[in-house]
């Protein structure tokens, strides 16, 4: 999709997030204490990136996961802005900046999806037929 296209498709939040690699405020993010089962999505793709059950409260008021729900989905490039060297994750359909990931997840990974809510499209799990995406329905 043409950047032109992505600016009238996509809030200016989710725009700045996924396609200048900006970052939303910590605890302000609509998916940073959700709860609830489901697929997080690709919000330029559409291609599903995280599971529910893979989020776990990390404490850093955005959406950490320790796996990737398709790896192949994930990309990591290094990020040395801001006076540190980070791995950055980039969703590869997409091409859409997710956040960065870290080595002090929880087992069995040890790592730590830190994800931008703006990167990301989030469908319950029994919304997931009716969103085109009923062969994930049997992962819950």
């Amino acid at each position: 999709m043409e950047r032109e296209e992505l600016k009238d498709k996509l809030t200016e939040m989710q725009y700045k997030v996924a396609c200048q690699c900006g970052t939303e405020p910590p605890f302000q993010n609509e998916y940073w204490n959700n709860t609830r089962e489901g697929v997080y999505l690709d919000i330029i793709s559409g291609k599903p990136l995280f599971l529910s059950h893979h989020k776990f409260k990390s404490g850093s008021g955005w959406p950490s996961f320790y796996q990737p729900f398709d790896s192949d989905e994930i990309v990591e490039v290094v990020d040395k802005s801001h006076g540190m060297i980070r791995t950055e994750v980039r969703s590869q359909t997409g091409d859409a900046h997710l956040g960065h990931v870290f080595p002090d997840g929880p087992e069995p990974t040890g790592l730590r999806y830190c994800i931008n809510s703006a990167s990301l499209r989030f469908v319950p799990k029994e919304e997931l037929e009716s969103a085109g995406l009923g062969e994930l329905q049997k992962l819950f």
